[in-house]
């Protein structure tokens, strides 16, 4: 195990600079998520910590060595591919045991570091077969398996569950955090998933076109986004934006609509100016004399309803967890949480 720090790093290809002067502590045996949508520069900074991309400009250290212009070898980190790797003509063992055969290792040291990582995974039934006859998420926990028996300083993951389907998504990002857990090693791992960032890290770094927008907790980037970028990102479904500016002691929509704000504001040097109001669909409740509006869209999952309601021009998405008889079109009233209300600057886009 080892920290991670990134200083200053950048990466250019040619003229272009498309990661820009980041720089991020990762403490010994955190598990750290780079989150982002595609394009923003999350995988290009995974490679470059792996060795497999060189660093513009700017240091990265692995415990107490720089390695920037180490080998991808003489790192000490174990990478998790999208793509398994898996060599076909090799068992189980034989592809979990390759790196350690490749290093020389004691034959009975590697057979006992592959019965080792076999039963954190659950593969000590499967060591004998062949990647043809393993399902996606065995593959997959091969891959894991083969990183696993190196006892690196580091793992990183580069959207390793992208692959499967969805139930087994839920199942393999279990195992994952199950295992980093168990055993402790400072994991990096990167997805454009923002639920799978939420369920997994003890810290999330949310990218942006080569820019760092946040880096918290996941309930901290949850609770206190500190942007409209990082505040429509995380969170299932997206947080409703509504333009308008606070008039009176509340806010006034731009289409007129009247809603709740936080007590213990400071409005003094809010009024009248361009504001984004911001609340989570999971923060409205249905009520009857509160805000109203029409059904525009109506979604059930079973445990939960979400529904669109668009008041007079304004849609506003609500997800309600009672069992409610909606249906499109029909009128129904609903209340916001002022407590959860986030005001953002509309021309910076900052928290306010």
């Amino acid at each position: 195990m080892a920290p991670v720090n990134i200083q200053n790093v950048q990466k250019r290809f040619g003229a272009v600079k498309v990661i820009h002067d980041i720089s991020v502590d990762i403490g010994d045996g955190e598990f750290v998520v780079l989150v982002g949508p595609s394009g923003c520069g999350k995988s290009t900074l995974l490679r470059m910590i792996a060795g497999l991309e060189e660093v513009s400009d700017g240091q990265i250290r692995i415990g107490s060595r720089e390695v920037s212009n180490l080998p991808a070898r003489d790192r000490d980190i174990a990478m998790v591919f999208q793509n398994y790797g898996l060599y076909p003509h090799m068992t189980v063992a034989d592809n979990m045991g390759f790196a350690l055969k490749l290093r020389k290792a004691d034959a009975s040291e590697t057979a006992g570091r592959v019965q080792k990582a076999a039963a954190i995974l659950g593969l000590e039934k499967l060591l004998d077969r062949y990647p043809r006859q393993l399902s996606g998420g065995q593959r997959q926990r091969v891959a894991m398996g083969r990183a696993l028996v190196r006892d690196p300083k580091v793992f990183l993951f580069d959207e390793p569950l992208s692959n499967l389907d969805a139930k087994l998504r839920v199942q393999m990002r279990g195992e994952i955090k199950a295992m980093h857990q168990r055993v402790g090693t400072t994991t990096i791992y990167v997805t454009h998933d923002q639920v799978e960032a939420m369920t997994m890290a003890d810290k999330i770094v949310v990218l942006h076109d080569g820019l760092i927008e946040q880096v918290g907790a996941p309930l901290d980037l949850y609770d206190r986004p500190a942007n409209l970028f990082v505040a429509g990102f995380i969170g299932s479904p997206s947080m409703n934006f509504i333009d308008g500016r606070i008039e009176e002691g509340s806010f006034r929509s731009d289409k007129g609509l009247i809603l709740p704000l936080p007590q213990g504001l400071d409005l003094q040097h809010l009024g009248g100016k361009p504001i984004v109001y911001g609340i989570r669909p999971e923060h409205i409740r249905a009520a009857e004399g509160g805000i109203e509006g029409k059904a525009a869209m109506v979604e059930g999952t079973g445990s939960e309803i979400f529904v669109k309601i668009d008041c007079g021009g304004e849609q506003i998405s609500c997800l309600f967890r009672e069992r409610l008889q909606i249906r499109f079109g029909d009128m129904l009233g609903f209340a916001i949480d002022p407590a959860s209300v986030h005001l953002f600057d509309k021309a910076t886009g900052r928290r306010l």
